[in-house]
This record gives structure tokens, sequence and C-alpha cells, in this order.
């Protein structure tokens, strides 16, 4: 019997395409073999919901090859939003064999990466998952911060003088990573109204980007992302907890 083949090819770049702003982007090649267009169409329409339909780039094949039942549903399944976590990766299916290679930038992710995607792959299908971390870019720009808070004016995206010169390091940091893209990420703690918090995350993200292109990092090399507190790292209860919530982060892609 002949294996059928899909092969989800994607790049670093197509990640910056999560919510709310999209820097730059790089196309996502959906290549292989299915046995008919409804199959085609399942992955397809899978990929368009998770990255947009503009960012899609579709070389699938529709040809006379052998698949499981239900193929197509079990492929559609593991293309989920869990794959922007994975950076100069790979996902192909191989009749039932899965196997998703690439990078993330957090080591703690990896197992609870793993695991949300064996979830979703069912017997007869096996998944084979070879994540590691982007660590030496990584490493660079974490040792330049070093869990240092990038301050700004109370309540504003205005930056601290104690922030500037923080970035003023990490410009440095950013140029021994030349030719990597990073994404600059801005938290809030919970204090006050979510959304607020959400449009004041991104728009520290956004001064910091500027101030960072302003020491003639390329802006093509950075992308912004605010989170508000949907992520914290320390407990909000208190105000050193919230002191800690309140922080930009640097991820290389």
């Amino acid at each position: 019997m002949k294996k059928q083949i899909i092969k989800s090819i994607f790049y670093i770049a197509f990640f910056m395409l999560s919510v709310p702003v999209i820097a730059y982007a790089e196309p996502i090649i959906v290549e292989g073999a299915v046995p008919n267009e409804a199959s085609k169409q399942a992955i397809l329409n899978k990929m368009f919901a998770v990255y947009g339909a503009d960012q899609v780039v579709d070389k699938i094949q529709v040809r006379a090859v052998s698949a499981p039942n239900g193929w197509s549903d079990s492929v559609a399944k593991v293309i989920t939003e869990d794959l922007k976590k994975v950076k100069q990766g790979k996902l192909s299916v191989r009749g039932t064999q899965v196997e998703l290679i690439g990078k993330i930038s957090n080591q703690n992710d990896i197992q609870p990466t793993t695991a949300n995607f064996q979830s979703l792959v069912e017997t007869p299908y096996r998944l084979n998952a070879k994540l590691t971390v982007n660590q030496a870019e990584q490493k660079i720009i974490d040792e330049a911060l070093k869990n240092r808070i990038i301050e700004f004016e109370s309540g504003s995206a205005i930056l601290a003088e104690s922030g500037t010169k923080i970035l003023d390091e990490m410009a440095t940091a950013l140029n021994k990573v030349a030719g990597k893209k990073v994404k600059v990420i801005g938290h809030t703690d919970s204090s006050g109204d979510p959304a607020k918090n959400l449009t004041l995350s991104q728009n520290r993200a956004d001064a910091v980007k500027n101030y960072l292109i302003g020491k003639n990092i390329p802006t093509d090399r950075l992308s912004v992302e605010g989170l508000g507190s949907n992520k914290p790292v320390a407990d909000n209860t208190t105000a050193e907890g919230r002191k800690k919530n309140r922080r930009i982060e640097f991820e290389v892609l």
C-alpha cells in the first residue's frame, strides 16, 4: 500500500500572526499528496483558520494515493494554535505517522506542547515529536536583560530613564544575534480593567520597539505583542508580585 504524504512546512515568521499585531510574516507552505479534493479542502480550511488564508501557500496535489479511514480529519485535528509555539519547524504526516520537529523558545513549554499534540493523535496514528529549545541566541538576550524590569511612567507607555538604560544594553545584545527576529512582549499586572491592560501592554511593547529602532535595530527584525495580565509570573495579590508581572520580554524567533 502506498503511503500518503502531506507536509505542512512552517518557518519562524509566521508565528508573528498571533493577535493583536502582525509585524512581518513569511508564508506557510503546505505540500504533499491527498486522495481527493475534499481532503485537500479540509486541511486548507484548518490552515486558513489558524494562520489566515493570505499566509498559506497551497502546494497540495490531488492524486491516486492510499489513505487510512478518516485521514484528513486526523490531519486537520493536529493543525492547531499550538503550532505557533514551534519555530523553524515542520509538521509532516505520512500515512499514520505524525512527526513534529522544531524549536521552542521556552524549555518549560516543551512537555505541555508535546502532551497537547499527543492528546490529539488517536490510534492508529503515532506522534514523534522532536522539540528543542532555541538556546544560544535566547541565552544572549536573557543574560542581557538579567530579569530586570523595564520601567515606564505610571499607567503610561512612556519609558522611564531606568528603562531606557536597560534598552541600551538590549540593543547591544540584539546586535549580537544579528539576523534573528525578535518579538517584544508586553505584560501588565491584573489591576484595573483587563481591556485597558491589554492595550497598555501593547503600547509599551510598541514603545520598546520604537526605542530600539532608534538605536539602529532594523524594523523588520522586531515584532510586538501585548498580552495584558494573561500570563503572570508572580502573585498579583502582592505589590512585589504585581511589579514582577509588569514586564517586557524578548523572544528570539
